[in-house]
């Protein structure tokens, strides 16, 4: 989920959407073992792939992030373990009643963002973070006349 967020980075989420099969078959079913041991050579045929965002920057970006990936999860277990530790290990309830009060970014995704990157990821500034958190469950921020509001409240 945190490569998709990435590779949305500054486009329209429908675009990612529209690709993210083609994603999931280039970025070897998103296995970050598979992605972090990427060459050069795979990296360079990744961006002449018409079927995802073909940005040398996010593309070098999935190898980067797998490996840190990969030693997060050494550290903390399963990388579950340390991306929940951000909201203390429950979902973040929100009672938004309009667009307008839903943030980009908040504390959490700012110190999830921060602390990310000290530990080498890129492609994850506070607003990516945050569409990784409610994309991910960790926040609730469907407005309170939606329908989903009400099966999301733990």
């Amino acid at each position: 989920m945190l490569l998709l967020e990435g590779a949305q980075a500054g486009l329209n989420w429908i675009t990612i959407l529209n690709k993210r099969e083609n994603y999931r078959q280039r970025f070897d079913g998103f296995d970050p073992h598979k992605i972090a041991r990427y060459s050069d050579a795979r990296i360079a045929q990744l961006l002449q792939d018409p079927g995802i965002v073909r940005n040398r920057l996010k593309i070098r970006s999935t190898r980067t992030n797998a490996r840190a990936f990969l030693t997060v999860q050494e550290e903390f277990e399963t990388f579950n373990d340390y991306i929940w530790q951000f909201v203390e290990g429950a979902p973040r309830q929100n009672a938004w009643k309009s667009m307008s009060q839903v943030p980009a970014s908040t504390d959490e995704s700012k110190i999830m963002s921060r602390d990310l990157k000290r530990r080498g990821f890129t492609f994850v500034g506070s607003t990516i973070c945050y569409a990784f958190m409610q994309a991910t469950g960790m926040v609730n921020d469907h407005l309170v006349s939606c329908f989903r509001y009400r099966t999301m409240v733990r």
